[in-house]
């Protein structure tokens, strides 16, 4: 063996046993109780901490290529590891170019090959001028080079990923349905927005909560409404990123119970804060889309994330430079950027709020921090599995280790957290990457090295269902239409 993990303490369920695992060339190769007889060039005593499959965020902003003033690829992926993380999802938006074909998503990638301590995937992209422009056969290039989703904005996002109107992402939708592939929503309703963004500014409102007002819940449900609609008619597979209504809620536990494909992530961030405290204290800091809301969806989503109506959990991980961007002199509620950093505190907040806490059992937890995410993406059980063959990625945690939230204690550029201060009790000590210690606690934090981590192609068209159950379909390659890109079909 490469690697033995001896006394590791890993999930049965919602029980747990004391096992050895054993691993070699990066893969797990099985579990023992007795390594006596073994050999190995290197063992590692757990001393009875949880070990769980290498835990997933999938919606992230690095920022990278483009937007390095604030992130780059190495300091985002060294806050991710030292937050447990062994696997991140980025996203194709803030990037110079945003991902929305072939060669922009090697040019993209380029740059960030050698950056990464953890393994990473990425987002393809869909903007409402590729609709207009009929060039929405740019996915089929995206999908060869193993993007795992398509992500569309209903409000705007940066200047060369522009929104969808109604019409243009009913387009998209219908394509991208052919494929199987997920489509990822932001979903806040435009006009709504835009309206009482300027009615409120009109009015001299310049409180923090007043952008929680602007962006009302009203507006994420219609949007939510609007996606079901066109998912159940194109039968599409959507995914609404980073859900913070408890109208949410609702309407994707009823879509489920229809059949709809529809799936949900929700954020630490909603599950923790709500706008009139956090907006009121942090301002501009506190400030993200879509906004806080209030306490009743805190816990709404706390219960969503149990039962199932809610998939799995993402950061959103979006971080801005505060002198210029978040706290600048002439920064208002409305001018500054929308965004908070999140991949370091991620699943502390969901160890310690959820699982010993009772919000979570052992089982969800798994589910919701890694298992889900890894299916829903194409993934599984390469990533968010502990089963022989898959990835030797664990995330170690200590159940017992009582902390607090320190903003500028972070690998990540961005000194600033809305979490800042929030005592929790169970952290991430070790994180390991097929096979390899890239950050370890008591050893100072990162241990790993920059391009250590590797691009993750989607390995397979999977579906999540609401029974946790998922389906998969081999990709095989259909006669090219007239565009002369060929179109994915899931195979019987």
């Amino acid at each position: 063996m490469d690697l033995i993990l001896k006394n590791a303490m890993i999930p049965q369920g919602d029980r747990t046993v004391i096992t050895n695992i054993l691993v070699n060339e990066g893969k797990i190769t099985g579990f023992c109780n007795d390594i006596h007889f073994l050999k190995a060039d290197k063992v590692l005593d757990m001393e009875g901490k949880l070990v769980v499959p290498g835990c997933i965020d999938p919606h992230t902003h690095f920022m990278d290529p483009g937007f390095t003033h604030r992130e780059t690829f190495a300091t985002g992926s060294r806050s991710a590891a030292a937050g447990g993380l062994t696997t991140i999802i980025d996203m194709p938006c803030c990037s110079k170019p945003s991902v929305r074909d072939g060669e922009s998503f090697q040019k993209k990638i380029a740059p960030i090959r050698g950056q990464a301590y953890i393994d990473y995937c990425f987002w393809g992209g869909m903007t409402g001028e590729d609709a207009r422009n009929g060039w929405i056969d740019n996915i089929y290039p995206q999908i060869d080079e193993g993007v795992v989703a398509f992500k569309v904005y209903m409000t705007p996002s940066v200047p060369t990923f522009p929104k969808v109107s109604d019409g243009e992402m009913l387009e998209i939708f219908q394509k991208v349905a052919k494929t199987g592939m997920p489509i990822g929503v932001h979903a806040e309703n435009y006009d709504i927005c835009t309206f009482y963004t300027e009615k409120l500014k009109k009015e001299g409102r310049e409180d923090g909560p007043a952008w929680a007002e602007a962006r009302m819940a009203l507006a994420e449900k219609v949007a939510i409404e609007l996606i079901i609609s066109y998912a159940e008619a194109t039968d599409a597979r959507v995914h609404v990123v980073h859900m913070s209504t408890k109208e949410g809620v609702k309407l994707v536990r009823e879509a489920k119970k229809r059949g709809v494909k529809v799936t949900a992530e929700t954020c630490p961030h909603y599950l923790m804060l709500n706008a009139q405290d956090s907006m009121s204290e942090r301002g501009t800091f506190a400030k993200i889309a879509p906004p806080l809301r209030g306490k009743d969806d805190n816990q709404a989503h706390w219960q969503a994330l149990a039962d199932g109506t809610i998939d799995f959990v993402g950061t959103d991980h979006a971080p801005y430079e505060i002198a210029t961007e978040k706290a600048a002199a002439d920064s208002t509620i409305w001018n500054s950027f929308p965004g908070i950093p999140g991949v370091e505190t991620m699943v502390p907040i969901l160890v310690s709020e959820g699982l010993n806490k009772g919000r979570l059992s052992l089982s969800r937890f798994v589910e919701v921090t890694s298992k889900n995410a890894a299916i829903h993406y194409g993934i599984y059980p390469k990533k968010g599995a502990m089963e022989i063959g898959s990835d030797a990625d664990f995330t170690v945690i200590d159940l017992d280790c009582e902390w607090e939230i320190d903003e500028k204690q972070t690998e990540s550029m961005a000194k600033y957290n809305p979490l800042h201060g929030i005592k929790l009790k169970g952290r991430p000590v070790q994180t390991i990457v097929r096979g390899n210690m890239v950050y370890h606690y008591e050893d100072g934090g990162i241990v790993g090295e920059a391009g250590y981590g590797e691009y993750v192609k989607r390995q397979s068209i999977q579906r999540l269902d609401r029974t946790l159950k998922y389906e998969k379909y081999e990709t095989s390659r259909a006669e090219a239409p007239k565009s002369g890109r060929q179109e994915l079909e899931k195979s019987k």
